[in-house]
């Protein structure tokens, strides 16, 4: 399998592209954010764009929080540096963890800010994780759409015309790039976000008759783009901050931790240096080990990645890693089999169609161990800066 020769990524990753030295294109695109953008232009595009909005709505914007280290730092942001009153919205997808939801009640008071949080019925929930498992070998359709959704419809019902979400895709997929405008709109949401099936498809694909709940059109309302000719004629933008500001992940956690007492939380199949990544969502370990299945690489590939772009990892140390986590049963697993109703064999099975080539998913057992783990490793520490 082909492998970026600057940072771990392999050809199997969605988006991804090789130039003719064999650096992939997020690689490429890091580069151009770092040398290529005039970084005090976009913040006074920036400045620009809130003052259209500034005090002349019951909120100046919406901000979609999930709890995570980028939503609370869009929120800070926006909030102590640009001094705006947003509003707050939460799409619960059923799996937050008590940890992300404490961490939000701290950063709602320490903010002082308004908040409304939607949960979906759950019956729907079971039924659309696994049509989302067997249809594309990821169960996560329901919060892919409900969470860019939602906010959408929020925006719509409180005439609140702009949206802010946090980190912008160039930073790890080739989806859009940064001398694009990326912003989160239907192209968007269609190219990127619904896994190429709309919810009109999904009502069509559900059985039914495997539960006592029949799936309507009004359930799937959460997980639908709301019609461009509406947003178009609330003249609603939404847009990703970190097109406007540089987005360092590191140390906008550095930040919330300190501002808002933000707290990090053990997640399975990453390094312990790296607590403050997808802590959101207690069967994202679940999610990454899939992807390990079915493309040969999961989250520790991903953020070791992420540092080796920022100088702060060498490759080699990035592999260990890598070798050392990826592809690592998830004790989550057993939780998630228990909510789907399904056994181990019969989830292998429904991913075997979506392995993607030349990768093959490894035999049952062979994936790496903890007891590989070098001490040195586990001791490491990147610098910031």
């Amino acid at each position: 399998m082909r492998y970026c020769t600057n940072c771990l990524m392999p050809e199997t990753a969605e988006s991804l592209s090789f130039d003719e030295n064999g650096v992939c294109s997020v690689c490429q695109q890091i580069s151009y954010k770092k040398e290529k953008i005039d970084w005090n232009a976009r913040a006074r595009e920036l400045d620009s764009l809130i003052e259209q909005y500034r005090g002349k709505y019951d909120y100046d914007c919406i901000v979609p929080f999930s709890g995570g280290k980028d939503s609370t730092f869009t929120l800070w942001y926006l909030v102590r540096v640009k001094n705006l009153k947003p509003l707050v919205v939460c799409f619960d997808h059923g799996f937050l963890r008590e940890q992300v939801k404490l961490n939000a009640e701290r950063t709602f008071r320490h903010l002082g800010v308004d908040a409304i949080r939607f949960t979906p019925n759950w019956k729907v929930v079971r039924k659309l994780m696994f049509e989302s498992l067997r249809r594309r070998g990821d169960f996560c359709w329901h919060c892919h759409t409900g969470i860019f959704s939602y906010p959408m419809w929020v925006a719509l019902k409180f005439e609140v015309p702009l949206l802010f979400w946090g980190e912008p895709g160039a930073e790890y997929s080739s989806f859009f790039s940064y001398d694009e405008k990326e912003e989160a709109d239907e192209i968007r949401f269609n190219r990127k976000i619904n896994l190429g099936i709309n919810a009109e498809d999904m009502l069509g694909m559900l059985d039914n008759t495997i539960s006592d709940y029949e799936v309507t059109v009004r359930d799937l309302k959460p997980y639908v783009f709301p019609p461009m000719r509406d947003l178009r004629q609330a003249n609603i933008r939404s847009v990703f901050l970190g097109y406007y500001i540089p987005w360092d992940v590191k140390e906008h956690v550095e930040i919330i931790k300190n501002e808002l007492c933000w707290e990090e939380a053990e997640v399975e199949g990453v390094p312990p240096q790296y607590g403050y990544e997808k802590i959101e969502c207690f069967l994202q370990g679940v999610r990454d080990y899939a992807k390990y299945l079915k493309r040969g690489f999961g989250r520790t590939t991903h953020l070791c990645s992420i540092d080796i772009r920022n100088g702060r990892l060498s490759r080699e140390a990035g592999a260990d890693f890598v070798a050392a986590f990826d592809g690592r049963r998830p004790k989550a697993l057993d939780q998630f089999l228990d909510i789907l109703g399904i056994s181990e064999e019969m989830f292998v099975e429904l991913l075997k169609p979506h392995v993607v080539t030349p990768h093959e998913m490894p035999a049952c057992g062979n994936c790496p161990m903890a007891n590989r783990v070098p001490s040195d490793i586990l001791d490491w520490k990147p610098e910031l800066g």
